[in-house]
């Protein structure tokens, strides 16, 4: 009896001191001492946020069913929900969706990087060069489309493309990696943006040259690749870059000794939705999964890197209606856009219980700088 009002007494006395101590703080080490405590704290080295375009939780539900029930989202243990709306509309769109994560600003849809005065707002990827990081954006939709530019371009209009492809050629980000080729090489004002950016340093490659994973690139240089002329294919068409891209942008990365930010979206899960596609849907959510997958085995191997999942919004009011089985969904469609919804947000890495609770898509961007000191 002794025993257990002795071991009783030393649990409460440590969660007492656990509770005393604790704090909103990046990582804790707990020292009890005569009844004193000492918190040491670290900020993560690196982040890698990463975007699922329209991916909402029906989204996540059916890539679960059809992947035998599992998917790499099921590893991460802190988990909240963010409100999507943007600064004129209760339905965001990409681009006012990536704007409040890139800049922590609610903006009009439509808009890049900029505030509903047209303003341009700094980006995370901006905030993290200006510290010394290295930066990178790998995507499966053109470089110049509404998330990525968000991240690297201000423009008053997402559909500029043309305009933030100049932004893109002037920016040096140490990884580009995404479609759209036709924007930098074949432009109405025939500028040559491939030719001015491997001047400024960087190795341009295309998918002319070759898949990604057979490429021999320099390290030492910034890389620019072009995954296709326009739009990028679907998985089930035969696109099989974002993981072997992924992998290839965080070994290059990772040789900053200040650390790095990465911006990682699965463009396509939205595609799906806006054409009321329960297969394109899960096949792009299943393949942004294996990239999760890939971005967590990094993680957890490095111990430094915060790692964000989201989505800026839903898409295509999408529904999982009786009648599904293990090997078909049967879905049920409410809109061929974008629906209102909150959106899961899931993190893992040091500072990653900041994001459990539910607050707007704006202070996904605050708590990364906090947690930063930026």
């Amino acid at each position: 009896m002794k025993t257990y009002i002795f071991q009783a007494s030393i649990f409460f006395t440590l969660l007492f001191s656990f509770s005393s101590c604790s704090k909103k703080v990046y990582e804790i080490n707990m020292i009890h001492e005569s009844n004193s405590c000492v918190a040491t704290m670290s900020k993560p080295k690196n982040v890698i946020l990463m975007i699922g375009d329209g991916m909402g939780l029906s989204q996540i539900t059916a890539g679960l069913i059809i992947n035998n029930q599992q998917l790499n989202l099921e590893q991460f243990n802190n988990i909240g929900l963010h409100k999507s709306f943007s600064y004129d509309n209760l339905v965001t769109d990409s681009a006012a969706g990536a704007t409040a994560f890139a800049s922590g600003v609610k903006t009009y849809n439509g808009a890049i990087g900029v505030t509903p005065d047209t303003i341009a707002a700094k980006t995370l990827l901006e905030e993290a060069q200006d510290k010394g990081l290295e930066t990178g954006l790998v995507v499966s939709s053109t470089i110049v489309h509404a998330t990525p530019a968000a991240f690297i371009a201000h423009n008053r209009l997402r559909k500029n493309y043309e305009e933030i492809a100049v932004d893109v050629s002037n920016h040096t980000a140490d990884v580009l990696i995404g479609g759209g080729k036709k924007f930098f090489d074949r432009r109405k004002d025939e500028q040559d943006l491939i030719s001015k950016m491997e001047s400024n340093g960087y190795e341009v490659k295309t998918f002319l040259d070759g898949d990604i994973q057979n490429l021999t690139l320099d390290p030492s240089k910034k890389i620019l690749y072009l995954t296709a002329d326009e739009d990028p294919l679907p998985v089930s068409q035969g696109r099989d870059y974002l993981v072997p891209a992924t992998e290839l942008a965080l070994n290059r990365l990772n040789q900053s000794e200040n650390g790095f930010f990465m911006m990682i979206e699965g463009s396509q899960i939205d595609w799906g939705g806006h054409a009321n596609n329960s297969d394109y849907i899960v096949s792009e959510m299943i393949d942004f999964d294996h990239v999760i997958g890939k971005v967590l085995d990094f993680a957890k191997k490095d111990g430094n890197t915060l790692v964000v999942v989201t989505a800026d919004h839903e898409t295509g009011g999408y529904a999982i209606l009786n009648g599904t089985t293990a090997e078909k969904i049967e879905p049920g469609f409410s809109s061929t856009y974008h629906s209102a919804t909150m959106i899961p947000v899931f993190a893992y890495g040091p500072g990653s219980e900041d994001f459990r609770g539910i607050y707007q898509n704006t202070d996904i961007n605050k708590k990364i700088k906090a947690l930063m000191g930026w």
